[in-house]
């Protein structure tokens, strides 16, 4: 599995502070989530879909 592969990475991935406390969840999904967990429709953030492109051309 990608290395990059987590819901952290995932454009769909937000967090938010309710009561002291963070909350996670998936825009898309609407399902509470946490940074380190994977998906199947993960959709990598941009940033994080260059850094692959570049790990790829190193190789």
């Amino acid at each position: 599995m990608n290395t990059f592969h987590c819901c952290a990475t995932c454009e769909h991935f937000r967090s938010e502070r309710v009561d002291d406390k963070m909350r996670y969840y998936c825009s898309r999904l609407r399902y509470e989530t946490h940074p380190k967990y994977q998906f199947n429709c993960w959709s990598p953030k941009e940033v994080v879909q260059k850094l692959m492109e570049k790990r790829n051309q190193e190789r």
